[in-house]
């Protein structure tokens, strides 16, 4: 997707800056999940561009008891990032061989640098953004650049993920009051990052990125540059408020499609049906099919994904929060926004999972239960907002014996220790399951996925067994059926009615994410585009978010389509839906 404004674009496309732009160094803050891939292809690639030798890539880490030693580890030819990371290792080495690749502490390495990739983690603090160790980054960063030559202008390109407006106002302001005005002593950009632990060199290079900026030559410079690393994905140009959008709006969308699939599950639960079947001929009927109910391996794209003991991670609890932040500033109604909703529904689920375990098995208080899997995401050390570690607390606040075993995660774990759950975590595996009486599997390790003999084989006998991630099938424990229960495993295969009514739902449901973003597109335009180029089109962020590789398929605004009743099934992001539309919500013509 080209950006729509063809005067700018030849405009900048002749300019003399763009024609002789050198890069002879690349600067990026952060050796994180975004910025360790990041930093490793750009120096892998051995970037010319206006010269004849490959730009360096130095990474920037602050001095910290907790981070710190991400430098050595670098400088030494090895990853910072734990877990499984195919290619990760190897290109980091490779790079720290040929010299294209080093790690510093000191900030006053960015003074010269022509690329600046800031990769420092954002979070929420309630209702608002919480960018307090971006903004220490960017205090460094600033001084350095009091010392950069007058006649460089860097290119700063913000991976961190930001609520929207944010570069408009938030960024562009801070670097102007520091005397660095956005397309005068340097250019701001912002491109969203798309990775996954496990697969983060893939994702960097297969998957569609956007590229985006505040000023017309912003994105057509880091299009220039990304080029050669995303290699087999597509860079997509719009401006940073559109990118912002997105990229929030990708993760809120997936939160509300787990909260969803989560109100479905836990009435299959209660009647005894297979979910999973469920799932399948509703996604059929979508168009949206996809591998993961028998796969645990298989990241869920389909419309109904797979509800799991919580929703974690950095992005998803928080990124729909970040999207309304203009609109919960302004103090709008959102008492029936699906986006804020599906955090209520989806922090319900680790107390919905112990729910089902009593349901099936009797009150587990005081037992001693062992919970495999601290990281929110299989085969990563990711703790981030890990339901786990939730399920831990309630556990625990019902007089449970627990241990938490994750081959990945450090004892030392930041989100552990924030939990004080240290002292109930081992990374011995036989320690976590002896006389274990119950037993939650809550990540999809492939270290778990062998494991249902030694479950149920060992003592004590009769032990019983949670499945919180769709890790094993029925068929596993044949012959321990009464030993097993799994979230959606129910042996009831649905009736057409039940499936014709949770397509017809999410139908509902879709329509009214389309509309409720309709509206937010609206008041930022109003209240935030500062000029033409800057303005946000609706169509522009359905063809953007769709991109994603997760299915973001935001449909076109409208009416709410007319869908039959199931017995007692109900669901709350509907009923939201329906309150929304029957206040008469405007449904207000797109913006060109």
């Amino acid at each position: 997707m080209q950006i729509k404004y063809k005067r700018l674009t030849s405009q900048v496309l002749n300019s003399s800056f763009y024609r002789n732009w050198q890069v002879s160094k690349i600067g990026v803050i952060g050796p994180g999940i975004v910025g360790t891939p990041m930093a490793a292809l750009l120096a892998q690639a051995k970037i010319k561009i206006g010269t004849d030798r490959p730009a360096r890539v130095v990474v920037i880490q602050r001095e910290s008891i907790t981070s710190g030693w991400k430098v050595g580890a670098i400088n030494s030819g090895r990853s910072p990032i734990g877990g499984i990371e195919p290619l990760l290792d190897e290109i980091i080495a490779q790079s720290i061989t040929t010299a294209s690749l080093y790690a510093s502490h000191d900030y006053n390495e960015l003074s010269d640098a022509d690329v600046i990739l800031v990769c420092v983690q954002t979070d929420k603090n309630g209702n608002e953004p919480d960018y307090g160790p971006l903004f220490e980054s960017l205090n460094s960063l600033v001084k350095a650049l009091h010392n950069k030559p007058s006649t460089k202008m860097p290119l700063i390109i913000f991976e961190s993920t930001l609520a929207p407006s944010s570069m408009n106002t938030v960024i562009r302001d801070y670097f102007a009051k520091n005397g660095l005005v956005d397309g005068h002593n340097l250019l701001l950009g912002n491109s969203p990052n798309r990775v996954m632990p496990g697969r983060l060199v893939e994702r960097v290079t297969t998957s569609d990125k956007i590229v985006a900026g505040i000023h017309p030559l912003t994105p057509h410079l880091i299009q220039r540059l990304y080029s050669h690393i995303v290699t087999e994905g597509k860079l997509f140009l719009t401006n940073s408020l559109t990118a912002e959008v997105v990229k929030t709006l990708e993760n809120a969308y997936r939160d509300v499609r787990i909260a969803f699939s989560s109100e479905v599950v836990r009435y299959c639960d209660q009647y005894n049906i297979d979910f999973y079947y469920l799932r399948d001929r509703v996604n059929e009927r979508l168009g949206q099919k996809d591998d993961a109910s028998n796969d645990p391996g298989s990241v869920p794209r389909g419309g109904l994904l797979i509800p799991t003991v919580g929703v974690g991670g950095h992005c998803l609890p928080k990124d729909g929060i970040l999207l309304w932040w203009r609109m919960l500033q302004s103090h709008a109604d959102t008492s029936r926004s699906l986006i804020l909703l599906a955090r209520t529904i989806n922090d319900e689920s680790p107390a919905e999972t112990i729910r089902l375990a009593e349901t099936t098995f009797g009150e587990i208080t005081g037992k001693k239960v062992a919970l495999l899997g601290a990281a929110y995401r299989f085969d990563s050390e990711d703790t981030r907002n890990s339901p786990t570690l939730v399920l831990a607390r309630l556990l625990a606040g019902k007089s449970c014996q627990i241990t938490i075993h994750d081959p990945y995660v450090k004892e030392s774990d930041q989100n552990l220790k924030k939990f004080n759950l240290q002292g109930f975590f081992t990374s011995d595996l036989g320690r976590s399951l002896e006389n274990a009486e119950v037993i939650f599997v809550c990540t999809a390790h492939r270290l778990y996925r062998d494991l249902p003999n030694r479950l149920v084989d060992s003592k004590p006998l009769h032990r019983k067994i949670i499945d919180g991630c769709n890790i094993f099938k029925k068929t596993d424990f044949i012959d321990h059926s009464d030993a097993y229960i799994g979230i959606g495993k129910g042996s009831k295969l649905p009736d057409e009615g039940l499936i014709d009514t949770v397509h017809g739902y999410f139908r509902i449901i879709e329509r009214g994410i389309a509309n409720e973003v309709l509206s937010l597109i609206t008041y930022l335009n109003a209240n935030y585009a500062k000029d033409n180029f800057n303005r946000i089109v609706f169509e522009d962020v359905q063809k953007l978010a769709a991109t994603c590789g997760t299915c973001c398929d935001i449909v076109a605004p409208g009416v709410m389509p007319v869908v039959k009743t199931y017995q007692d099934f109900s669901s709350r992001m509907v009923e939201a839906v329906k309150q929304r539309t029957s206040q008469g919500t405007p449904i207000t013509r797109l913006h060109h």
